[in-house]
């Protein structure tokens, strides 16, 4: 595959924040093997370690990856000395504690986003910026939900639930992730609110990941957030409970579309909705099957759907064409694969 022409050169410094994370630490991997220089920011340097000292050490050890210490992404001048030098920001750190109060989790990510932008169109170096946003930003993805998701779709539900007093009735989960969810979508109106006011000197994308599936580079990838996989292939009935239907994407196509988002020199105000299958619970539970049909899987679950919401993919799949040489998204299937691979390696 030829290699595409690119708007920041080899040896660039990128900025990625919350680069332990699932998605991120993959987009750190991809820019790396790209010849990129990765400057990572994380909450604590002794958990991060894993980064310089084990999955990537070859590339730290040649100075190609650093990390930098950004204990809390809302604090006033937390990106003041990441940001020194960089061509490209990639934001993917959020808060994802599941916190029910809003005023913990919404102005945090809001001031994390919006200072980064500040500090950016202050550095002359910058050519790019990415925001990781959310499916959640643009749509209900409750079952029963049916929506078609175009550029101006908003999840307005789910910020009106956010501000709502939790429902005595219902699991406090439930309200925490709707705050969580309104915090991607006030953050990314931010973004585009503060790109429109500034006409900043560098492009601005955002990539909307659905539900991440795939390959673990660390044992906390496979439990945090969501332990989907290996919940499942361990039989505890609760995660069916809770999914009802989901769209999987897989972490890699996700950091991909990270990758082009900022290296593309034709992409710039894109909006990209990171969206593999529409599955739940059973079609992975049916995949585990033909993977290990010497294990005892528990029952399909009755409760199981289809999401009902749609989207347009056409820019998303070029850039994975245009960037990864594929003509598709990687299959659920695969992502399971992959991501069992840790589960038997760390969960024997």
């Amino acid at each position: 595959m030829a290699t595409p022409e690119v708007s920041i050169p080899k040896g660039s410094l990128i900025l990625i924040t919350g680069a332990t994370g699932h998605i991120a630490a993959h987009t750190v991997k991809q820019f790396l093997e790209r010849g990129y220089r990765v400057r990572g920011t994380v909450r604590d340097l002794q958990s991060a370690a894993w980064l310089v000292e084990d999955v990537f050490k070859t590339f730290a050890d040649k100075g190609f990856l650093e990390l930098v210490h950004v204990p809390d992404l809302g604090a006033e001048h937390a990106f003041d000395e990441a940001i020194k030098g960089v061509s490209a920001i990639v934001h993917i750190a959020s808060i994802l504690t599941f916190d029910g109060d809003p005023s913990q989790v919404i102005p945090p990510v809001v001031r994390g986003v919006t200072s980064l932008l500040e500090l950016a169109i202050a550095e002359p170096s910058v050519k790019s910026f990415v925001y990781t946003s959310s499916i959640a930003t643009a749509v209900d993805i409750s079952p029963g939900v049916t929506a078609h998701v175009g550029r101006d779709s908003w999840n307005d539900r789910m910020v009106e639930l956010a501000y709502a007093p939790p429902s005595p009735e219902g699991p406090s989960f439930n309200h925490g992730h709707a705050v969580y969810q309104t915090s991607k979508v006030e953050a990314e109106k931010a973004v585009w609110a503060f790109s429109e006011k500034h006409k900043p000197h560098f492009a601005v994308n955002v990539v909307s990941p659905s539900t991440v599936l795939g390959e673990a580079l660390v044992k906390r990838h496979l439990v945090n957030p969501y332990p989907w996989i290996k919940n499942l292939y361990d039989g505890d009935e609760n995660v069916g409970a809770l999914f009802q239907a989901i769209i999987h994407i897989d972490v890699k196509d996700a950091a991909l579309l990270h990758v082009a988002a900022t290296l593309d020199p034709a992409c710039d105000g894109a909006r990209l909705q990171a969206w593999g299958e529409h599955c739940n619970m059973n079609d992975i539970l049916a995949i585990l099957r033909r993977m290990y049909p010497e294990r005892k899987f528990m029952e399909d679950f009755s409760n199981q759907t289809q999401l009902d919401i749609t989207t347009e993919s056409v820019q998303e799949r070029a850039l994975l064409r245009k960037w990864g040489g594929q003509e598709e998204w990687t299959t659920l299937e695969k992502s399971v694969s992959d991501e069992m691979k840790g589960v038997k390696r760390w969960f024997p």
